[in-house]
């Protein structure tokens, strides 16, 4: 910042010396070329003046030179307009607040779209970072802030998309796309973002500093054809052996660096690129956008594609990354305020268990006595109905029609009707292979029943939740009648408080927000 400052003042003084002299002298201090003495008549003008000229033929110049040097000293002492510049040589000689600050808080439009395609128009400064843009849609639609509303960069015509670090100026990657591309800024969650520094054995099978290698399939340049490779990471890139396995520096040769490149998901690798599998990333340079530059790789499965895209992320931010994961609030453009304090959602693990029995309400911190309590509350709701609001406010009991309790879950946020198998699978991968990860679906199969799609070990699982009819009343269950429930929300809640015959319990739901 100070070069390109003094730099800017360097050519701001040149630009004034054509008019004016003492902006020339000025120039000359600011440059280190004098001092404040430059802005009076120098004394060697006296006895330049004095001079006999040198020979006969150029003696009329000198006369022109020594009447133009008197017109000069006859002339009255200037005051100094400039008495700040009056300093020690010692010490700086222009203090950058003399300047005027360039515009750095222009104004520009961008547009953000949500998962549904609605999308949102926002005028923000050129200095915006990623965060401050999902700060500004939290606070506009009233979301819960958890840390996990993510800006992601899509381009639609390679197929690939990225998450836009939070600490990266939006203006800058938008700077970067071509006048004729459809490219789209989206705003969801993404629970696996900071992930790595909640869960580092999550990603990692090693407790120590990791060593990052493996087979990948590569895209040869200029090629259709794909080759399996042995790629090795480091910090100064990626390389690759053209020896087997082999890790001796004569056998590693360079693939792609990290600086001057982002590292991109394919969505559509087995399509567009003829990839073998559907777990692709790329290299794309920042400058450029052509299939052509794209370094593509493709991993065996999603785990292995991952843990690359992880370690990738981790070698090229550093530290930056594990600061906007601690700091998440701070911003250069000022749109998110330290004042702001988190909100906590219930997939941030906010729920806590209560006892209400006694004639004031405690928290139960001891979990062998939470555990129990959730059993009892979860034998109760077998025993008896539970009260819910109709659809007009009104408490009803379960004891009502069936058709109430079979159709309340349709206005909540982790419900998606009518979706496909490989559709839900796509949303859940969108916003974080993270343990607990889920939705709740219509099963195509069967139209009676529900299917609960769910992450675990970043891998996707699928429950069926079936109906079952007693005593003339319908319930849902997901273990073959041992836990029945009046309805979804009453399902899901449940499991959001105990594991049951679920590999974890539900943690963060999948939700389409409209914009």
């Amino acid at each position: 910042m100070t070069t390109s400052l003094q730099d800017g003042q360097s050519a701001a003084g040149r630009a004034a010396a054509r008019d004016s002299p003492l902006a020339t002298q000025v120039c000359g201090v600011a440059q280190g070329r004098g001092d404040a003495r430059d802005l009076a008549p120098a004394p060697w003008l006296h006895a330049r003046a004095l001079l006999p000229p040198p020979d006969g033929t150029r003696g009329c110049a000198a006369d022109r030179r020594k009447k133009k040097d008197l017109d000069v000293l006859e002339m009255p002492s200037i005051p100094n307009p400039f008495p700040e510049l009056c300093c020690s040589p010692f010490t700086s000689v222009l203090s950058a607040g003399l300047f005027p600050k360039a515009n750095s808080r222009k104004k520009q439009v961008i547009k953000v779209y949500s998962e549904d395609e609605t999308s949102r128009a926002l005028e923000v400064p050129s200095d915006i970072t990623a965060r401050d843009v999902c700060q500004l849609l939290i606070l506009k639609n009233h979301y819960i802030d958890d840390h996990s509303w993510t800006l992601f960069e899509h381009l639609p015509h390679i197929g690939l998309e990225r998450t836009i670090e939070d600490h990266e100026l939006v203006i800058e990657v938008l700077s970067n796309w071509g006048m004729e591309e459809e490219n789209k800024l989206y705003f969801r969650k993404n629970y696996a973002k900071y992930e790595f520094f909640k869960n580092p054995m999550m990603f990692l099978s090693s407790s120590t500093y990791p060593e990052i290698h493996g087979f990948l399939h590569a895209k040869e340049q200029g090629k259709k054809s794909w080759k399996r490779i042995y790629f090795l990471l480091r910090r100064s890139g990626l390389y690759f052996s053209t020896k087997g396995t082999s890790k001796e520096p004569r056998h590693l040769q360079f693939f792609s660096e990290f600086g001057n490149s982002d590292i991109y998901v394919s969505l559509a690798g087995k399509k567009k690129h003829g990839a073998p599998t559907n777990y692709g990333f790329c290299f794309k340079p920042n400058k450029a956008g052509g299939p052509r530059d794209l370094k593509m790789l493709c991993a065996e499965e999603e785990q292995s594609r991952t843990c690359w895209v992880t370690a990738i992320r981790l070698l090229k931010y550093g530290m930056q990354l594990y600061q906007n994961y601690m700091h998440p609030y701070q911003g250069r453009s000022g749109c998110s305020s330290q004042s702001v304090s988190p909100m906590r959602s219930i997939s941030e693990n906010s729920l806590v268990a209560m006892d209400f029995s006694g004639q004031k309400s405690r928290v139960i911190e001891n979990p062998t006595e939470a555990l129990s309590v959730a059993v009892e509350e979860g034998l109760a709701w077998r025993k008896k109905g539970c009260l819910r609001l109709g659809t007009h406010g009104s408490p009803t009991a379960s004891s009502q029609s069936s058709a109430t309790n079979m159709a309340i879950h349709r206005s909540q946020p982790w419900f998606h009707h009518k979706i496909s198998r490989e559709e839900a699978q796509r949303l859940i991968i969108q916003q974080g292979l993270v343990d607990g990860v889920f939705l709740v679906r219509d099963s195509q199969s069967n139209p009676k029943t529900f299917v609960l799609s769910m992450s675990h070990g970043q891998k996707i699982k699928h429950f069926q939740i079936i109906p079952v009819e007693d005593d003339g009343e319908m319930f849902h269950t997901l273990d073959d009648g041992h836990t029945r429930f009046t309805d979804l929300i009453q399902l899901v809640e449940f499991y959001q408080l105990n594991k049951g015959v679920l590999p974890c319990k539900l943690k963060h739901y999948c939700a389409r927000i409209a914009l």
